[in-house]
């Protein structure tokens, strides 16, 4: 037996607790794990406070997120003691996730963890900070280097901005951070931010040919934020869209691609292959100080804690990034 966080859902509603559960009805799938840590993302809070449909059949174990020591396997990549990761793949929508102590997944979705990185350390990173790091390859990997100019981060406070600031800071770029919050100008600059704009200069409709400014650009906002990052994108430059936090709208036109062969790159972290997810956690064990998780704010909880920080979580009264250590 072992505890879990387990929703469900009947005629009346929908239900979460933490429940003892048999190993026996662990789903499908050739690597087991004994999990240390989990972690809570905003897609979490919504299948645990049920605000979004994100849980696609029930009884459901929520977490996308998970770290932990393989004790069975009959995948090939893996063995008994080996310590993995893994992110998303419709793991705690589909298939039984993180916020348990105990998990049964495919050896496909998981990685080796590089060396480096304690399990609280990689849940402190979490999925936002990966697809910051897959974010900052898809750049590099353009070609987008540091001495064509200024690299724009929006939405730089929250988990994905904060990790992108930081780690294109370490590779050398001057990067300018967008964020609402005035009162994080300190916060940002530790990171590695050279310069603060207000996100109200890019959040209003603006014209969809700008003056060049940015040799590149992360953003996690989308709708208005990101067409007047792709309009102001240099000469052959790029943008790396992973998110939708002002809205999921898109409304620019093709000058920018077709005039200055500016590229939209779409960053996708779900279901993103093995080589570009080992990639990224090799860049976030090379390039990431682990002294700026702290900075960053992570907090770590037990798993009975958990549903209440969910709901916290939605609710918008949790700054950083919530770490579950399961066996707490």
């Amino acid at each position: 037996m072992f505890s879990a966080i387990v929703i469900d859902k009947n005629d009346e509603g929908q239900t979460v607790s933490v429940q003892q559960v048999d190993e026996a009805a662990l789903p499908e799938g050739d690597v087991t794990i004994d999990v240390s840590h989990s972690t809570l993302n905003y897609k979490d809070g919504l299948a645990i406070t049920g605000r979004g449909p994100v849980v696609r059949k029930f009884p459901m174990v929520p977490g996308i997120d998970l770290v932990g020591t393989v004790s069975e396997s009959s995948n090939p990549g893996f063995a008994a003691g080996d310590v993995v990761v893994l992110n998303g793949w419709g793991v705690g929508e589909g298939h039984w996730g993180g916020l348990s102590q105990k998990a049964r997944l495919k050896g496909d979705w998981l990685i080796k963890l590089p060396a480096g990185f304690t399990g609280e350390q990689a849940m402190a990173v979490g999925t936002a900070g990966y697809t910051a790091a897959l974010c900052v390859d898809a750049l590099i990997n353009h070609g987008v280097k540091p001495d064509q100019g200024e690299v724009l981060i929006t939405g730089a406070t929250g988990g994905v901005g904060s990790v992108a600031v930081a780690l294109l800071a370490k590779a050398g770029f001057t990067v300018v951070a967008s964020s609402g919050k005035a009162s994080e100008a300190e916060y940002l600059t530790k990171l590695g931010a050279t310069s603060i704009i207000d996100r109200a200069d890019l959040s209003a409709p603006g014209k969809p040919f700008q003056r060049e400014r940015w040799a590149g650009v992360v953003d996690s906002v989308g709708s208005h934020t990101l067409a007047n990052a792709i309009a102001a994108t240099k000469y052959r430059g790029a943008v790396a869209a992973c998110g939708l936090a002002q809205g999921s709208d898109l409304a620019t036109t093709v000058m920018p691609f077709i005039l200055r062969g500016v590229a939209l790159l779409g960053v996708d972290s779900v279901n993103c292959p093995i080589g570009p997810r080992m990639a990224a956690w090799e860049r976030l064990a090379r390039d990431l100080d682990k002294d700026l998780l702290a900075l960053i704010g992570s907090q770590t909880i037990g798993l009975a804690e958990a549903i209440q920080a969910a709901a916290d979580l939605i609710d918008g009264k949790v700054r950083g990034r919530v770490v579950v250590d399961v066996n707490r």
